[in-house]
């Protein structure tokens, strides 16, 4: 019996399925950065500059904690892709039903440690007083919620397998916008504190996990629910090929604490609030094209799976194009309007911290330039099930790179930490090139229909 999946991953002309899968990618990832950019305007602007440091000092703890889901769901999403591309469809069921359960127990377990360890965790960052005490609040709410929460990020992927990108692209657009209204509710309606904008998104998330979970539960995708069988290879399997993008999301995390903590002690609140620019303005771009890129990993791991490498290659110069272009786009708005971006986070009557911010970003602007090549080339190795190169780029760019940068460029104070994100990006650039010479033989092989 051919599926919905089936037909649109090995039938669908390369092209077509690109746009079919990406742009609800790109505009579900959209959505959340719009909503990210709006949680820093709406803290900032309405909670002040202690709360908008606060959110940013506890914000790498948050996604070290969604890290942990992203690691089961995207590390089951190829293995079910491959499975199913091999018509293994039990195997696949089996695979998702054990990947929710591993989530369900990853995010109890990881929320309740968070909770209680968080006015340890912004003591050792350094903070101190209103700024330590809020940053625990937030974190906090964010740790009560795992256990419910969390698996939204799973569902994304589990979506997309079954073929239903658009159902994918509509739950993250309700999610974003629910998570908006709540908290513009909670701020400037109700008046709470900066513990509300937290609230706001775990309501949010724990509101659209339900909704795209039921329907797995009452038999109405491709993939569906079984009695689990567990094993050791098979829980190792999902480890290793979630292992990417976790080492991506935990060492590109550390990074942000070390970096916090260096910028609280180099340049205080106000270094601090910097850094939070340009990871919003981040926020905007890189989640756009993670969006595209990743959409299309069930589609490459199914036809890598059926041994079509024609499709592969097509569809994967879809990704480097779309990424490219993605990257001019960013380079060239943030280093041209530069002083605009800096106002929707900071009061322009800040004169030092907006110009520190206004410097920051004219610099930061330059990581886009070679930012694509590491990326896309991640997003491949992980969707063929090579995730040991997937890892080494993502440890490499997200902790290791970073950390050889920020002690080399120690004498240049606080640019020397801004300049920090392109130098890793150029570094990364090569070592992708490198893995790609070396599997260019294997990814330029013939489809197993022409030896027939």
């Amino acid at each position: 019996m051919i599926t919905q999946s089936d037909h649109l991953f090995s039938r669908t002309k390369p092209v077509r399925l690109f746009l079919i899968a990406a742009i609800p990618g790109a505009v579900s990832m959209l959505a959340s950065s719009l909503y990210q950019t709006l949680d820093g305007m709406f803290v900032g602007q309405g909670l002040g500059s202690t709360a908008f440091a606060a959110i940013n000092l506890a914000m790498p703890f948050v996604i070290i904690n969604f890290a942990v889901a992203d690691l089961i769901g995207v590390g089951s999403s190829v293995p079910i892709s491959i499975s199913l591309g091999q018509g293994r469809k039990k195997d696949a069921d089996n695979i998702f039903s054990v990947a929710v359960i591993l989530i369900l127990i990853a995010s109890a377990i990881l929320g309740f440690l968070m909770f209680l360890m968080a006015p340890s965790l912004m003591t050792v960052m350094g903070a101190e007083g209103e700024f330590r005490e809020l940053a625990i609040r937030y974190l906090r709410v964010y740790a009560a919620f795992s256990p419910v929460s969390t698996i939204v990020f799973a569902t994304d992927n589990y979506l997309r397998i079954c073929g239903k990108t658009q159902s994918s692209m509509w739950l993250n657009v309700l999610m974003s916008s629910l998570s908006a209204a709540l908290e513009f509710l909670f701020i400037f309606i109700f008046r709470w504190g900066v513990w509300a904008a937290a609230l706001g998104t775990c309501l949010s998330m724990t509101v659209c996990a339900l909704i795209a979970i039921i329907p797995f539960a009452l038999g109405k995708r491709s993939l569906h629910f079984v009695h689990p069988h567990f094993s050791i290879p098979l829980v190792k399997r999902i480890l290793s090929c979630g292992t990417p993008n976790f080492l991506n999301n935990i060492a590109g995390r550390i990074t942000s604490i070390i970096m916090n903590m260096m910028l609280v002690r180099a340049g205080g609140q106000d270094a601090v609030s910097v850094y939070g620019v340009l990871m919003y303005a981040d926020g905007l771009v890189q989640p756009v094209m993670y969006g595209m890129v990743d959409s299309l990993q069930p589609a490459i791991g199914y036809n890598w799976g059926a041994g079509k490498k024609s499709r592969v290659r097509a569809l994967e110069k879809c990704c480097l194009t779309a990424a490219i272009i993605i990257s001019v786009i960013a380079w060239t708005v943030l280093h041209t309007f530069p002083r605009f971006i800096s106002s929707i986070f900071i009061d322009k009557s800040q004169t030092a911290l907006f110009e520190m911010a206004v410097s920051a970003l004219g610099i930061f602007s330059f990581a886009y330039v070679t930012r694509w090549i590491s990326f896309t080339t991640q997003s491949l190795m992980l969707a063929i099930e090579k995730p040991k190169y997937a890892a080494l780029i993502s440890i490499c760019t997200a902790f290791i790179f970073p950390v050889i940068l920020l002690l080399a460029l120690q004498g240049f104070g606080l640019d020397g930490i801004w300049f920090n994100f392109a130098g890793t990006n150029i570094l990364a650039a090569i070592l992708a090139v490198s893995i790609v010479v070396k599997e260019w033989k294997n990814l330029m092989g013939k489809d197993l229909e022409d030896f027939s």
